[in-house]
């Protein structure tokens, strides 16, 4: 199956808005630290020790679970990477020890910024897929800045996030409240796509649970914003927020107490850079970086 460069329902001007907004001075959303904590159980299995590792967008991702990756990585170069700058500065601020600690000045270097092409022997990327207008780009970055024989751990929404809302909304006539996600398997293709190996994709779905459609409301927020191409045009009023409200309360399930229920797919995935290979053909042209790490071997 061939991926898309662009998922067809997503807005790519939305995406970009919702990636300018600042998230520096905010905490971490509590799922995407939730899926942080899932996904470093899989670093149990990786036998490699990164000596320098890369965390994309580490404020949405999750500053808590980067201090749990410098606490397994007490040694590594910690690179912090975002489409800012000024918020991958200020990541860098709330994770740097105080000045009378030791290990401000004895700890591994930390910089921001984009690694240098080919440094990292990890990449680490909670959470940020799925809001990507060009996912396929995305990935040929991530790849462009591991080492040889270096990994990529990711995670991202799955298809069936948010499918009770989108059947609260649908039966209302309103356009969907989220653009459509990627499934793990197309995911799986755009890696070997981007050049990676030995793909690993799983998913699980988490059900959160809310006490009221305020809470609700406020928790989506947090995680980001309605990105579908065919979303409303301009504000909605207090009667259709009214209206919102009542449909939400149809979301109570008996079996949790009465609290509204949403369901979210979790996708992981973890895949390899392999070492490069000259392509076969009539003429063939390989790049200098490249050229370097076949003559290394």
């Amino acid at each position: 199956m061939s991926a898309p460069e662009r998922p067809p329902s997503l807005d790519p001007i939305a995406a970009a808005r919702w990636a300018a907004l600042p998230a520096a001075g905010r905490a971490s959303p509590w799922l995407h630290e939730e899926v942080a904590s899932r996904m470093q159980d899989r670093l149990d299995f990786i036998k490699l020790q990164p000596q320098q590792w890369a965390h994309w967008e580490p404020v949405r991702g999750g500053l808590q679970a980067h201090q749990a990756l410098q606490k397994r990585y007490p040694q590594a170069q910690v690179w912090l990477t975002s489409a800012q700058q000024a918020e991958a500065e200020a990541a860098d601020k709330v994770l740097k020890a105080a000045w009378w600690q030791p290990a401000r000045w004895t700890g591994p270097r930390v910089q921001t910024g984009v690694p240098p092409e080919g440094t990292v022997q990890m990449l680490w990327a909670n959470m940020q897929l799925h809001a990507s207008a060009q996912p396929q780009a995305l990935l040929q970055s991530w790849h462009r800045a591991l080492a040889v024989d270096g990994f990529l751990m990711f995670s991202c929404f799955g298809p069936d996030t948010l499918r009770e809302l989108r059947t609260v909304y649908a039966q209302l006539g309103w356009p969907a409240p989220a653009h459509e996600f990627t499934d793990m398997h197309d995911w799986g293709d755009m890696l070997v796509q981007a050049g990676f190996a030995e793909p690993v994709m799983d998913m699980e779905r988490i059900t959160l649970t809310f006490e009221t459609p305020e809470r609700l409301l406020a928790e989506l927020r947090e995680l980001g914003r309605n990105l579908n191409i065919q979303r409303f045009a301009g504000l909605r009023g207090r009667q259709w927020l009214a209206q919102l409200h009542a449909a939400l309360l149809t979301l109570a399930q008996p079996q949790e107490g009465g609290r509204m229920a949403l369901s979210f797919e979790i996708v992981y995935g973890h895949a390899l850079k392999p070492k490069p290979r000259a392509k076969v053909a009539a003429e063939t042209e390989i790049g200098l970086a490249q050229m370097r790490q076949m003559l290394k071997r």
